[in-house]
């Protein structure tokens, strides 16, 4: 088979591209978490120089990434998923090649640049999968396509952080190398899954990354819904943004500390997301899993901020099991609320908030970091960003509550109560 040959979806071991792309982009995303915060600090005077600088270099990422990743995929759908993926793939491996080189910060910036106008593998893989994948099995591809998501996710900040021990260069070069050996697989091995026949003509409407968010703007029956995920998801990006430097600045955490927790963060998130949230969806239902999720999450950012010593976050990452149902709880509440035909544009509106969320969040957590990185590194108020994700669950919970006292909601847990009576 050659690689121009278009994949017939009856092709034995289809998938299996798709699953090691995912793997070895989020193994190499993964291997940079625990050392780019710590990279930056070589090449700025000052803690709070650090956070600032690191926060505009994450929300430089994410402009790049909101305004090229829907210019992606509708260029995949004219010209092919091969051609875009094997872009994708090695403009991140220049992103990952220029940064493990760079002599300066604006060096930097041109590498988070690169990545930001490649990232596109994720969707596009997706795409792919649904062009080889019947209508019978396509929810399965997807589950695997989340498994590898996850699992490269999982692996990568451990490792990035026992390489990072070593040279805070090194899990670049490593990343680098696992990206080109991608892009040297999917350029031998990676068949076309989309016919010519199928491909729609060019739109340049579809480029608007903010149409998206404007149809969820419209969708007044789930408003509610929607400002609570708002809130939650722009908490966890919070944290997820900032946390390797305030553990650096609080607990002189090292990267391979915080590859560790990581690890375990990722590591709670698959045991609760594969293994338990049937469990726990049959026992609460969806709409009280959800209160209870982002109760559970705003208490957890409350003792991130107050916590005196390191394990103290381990600790706090262990209890918060039920906060990692939250989401997906919340997802199928407002996946219930939509007919059958408009599932694919709401997902990818929600993914809309996590594109945005990107952007905003790095600045803001990075600039309440900076204001307090000088206080000494028992002081509460090194906390500040972690008790504004608090606040923000809180009010994520309040608005769900009301919209919940308000709206009829199918919950699983009523229907499963109803049936078996």
């Amino acid at each position: 088979m050659t690689s121009s040959t278009v994949l017939p979806k009856s092709t034995p071991g289809k998938l299996n591209f798709v699953l090691v792309c995912i793997f070895i982009d989020m193994l190499g995303i993964g291997l940079i978490v625990p050392v780019l915060p710590l990279l930056v600090g070589q090449f700025v005077p000052s803690r709070d120089d650090q956070a600032l600088w690191f926060g505009v270099l994450g929300s430089t990422f994410g402009v790049l990434q909101f305004l090229f990743m829907p210019a992606l995929g509708a260029l995949s759908d004219r010209v092919g998923r091969r051609p875009v993926l094997l872009y994708s793939m090695a403009g991140m491996c220049l992103n990952f090649l220029v940064t493990a080189w760079a002599p300066t910060l604006f060096w930097l910036f041109v590498g988070r640049i690169i990545g930001g106008m490649s990232s596109a593998s994720m969707s596009v893989a997706a795409a792919y999968a649904s062009d080889i994948s019947t209508k019978e099995n396509r929810a399965k591809s997807f589950g695997k396509i989340g498994a590898a998501f996850g699992l490269g996710f999982i692996c990568g900040p451990v490792l990035g952080g026992l390489l990072g021990n070593t040279d805070l260069h090194l899990p670049f070069y490593v990343a680098a190398a696992l990206g080109a050996a991608n892009l040297v697989y999917g350029y031998f091995l990676v068949p076309e899954s989309l016919a010519p026949g199928k491909r729609p003509p060019f739109a340049w409407s579809r480029l608007n990354p903010l149409a998206a968010l404007l149809r969820l703007a419209r969708r007044q029956d789930i408003r509610g819904l929607l400002v609570a995920i708002t809130l939650v998801t722009f908490g966890q990006m919070m944290l997820q943004s900032t946390w390797v430097l305030y553990t650096t600045f609080r607990f002189d955490w090292t990267p391979r500390d915080n590859g560790i927790a990581l690890f375990c963060v990722g590591l709670v998130s698959a045991v609760v997301q594969a293994g338990l949230l049937a469990v726990l969806i049959r026992r609460f239902g969806e709409v009280r899993l959800s209160l209870l999720g982002i109760t559970s999450g705003a208490f957890a950012f409350l003792g991130y901020g107050l916590a005196t010593q390191g394990w103290m976050m381990y600790a706090l990452i262990l209890c918060n099991v039920l906060s990692f149902a939250a989401g997906p709880a919340l997802q199928a509440i407002v996946s219930k609320s939509t007919p059958a035909d408009q599932q694919g544009e709401l997902m990818g509106s929600l993914q809309s908030i996590s594109s945005l969320g990107v952007i905003v969040t790095p600045l803001i957590g990075t600039a309440i970091l900076a204001r307090v990185s000088h206080l000494p590194s028992g002081d509460w108020r090194l906390g500040s960003h972690f008790f504004l994700c608090a606040a923000m669950q809180a009010c994520a919970v309040l608005v769900a509550w009301l919209y919940f006292r308000t709206h009829r909601v199918h919950d699983s847990h009523d229907e499963h109560h109803s049936v078996n009576a």
